[in-house]
């Protein structure tokens, strides 16, 4: 009769804790475009066509937001 190998299970090493979320560093005229798209849209692209304009508007509000957020979570750089 055929002897019956025992196979032990490898414990598989622990990963570490996944790496804390950083934002990635932005320029500055990000944040300006954002500023300046929202104000062209509201004035010339709102009047035109209402959908189009809410919607450009939508994406420059998350623009500026996404400039925020990298403004705040950026490393401080040591001189």
């Amino acid at each position: 009769m055929a002897t019956r190998k025992v196979h032990s299970k490898k414990r598989m090493p622990m990963r570490k804790a996944p790496y804390r979320w950083q934002a990635a560093p932005l320029k500055a005229s990000f944040m300006v475009l954002a500023v300046l798209g929202f104000l062209i849209t509201a004035y010339l692209i709102v009047p035109a066509s209402f959908n189009f304009g809410v919607a450009f508007m939508v994406l420059f509000i998350i623009m500026f937001i996404a400039s925020l957020i990298s403004m705040s979570k950026e490393p401080v750089m040591e001189k």
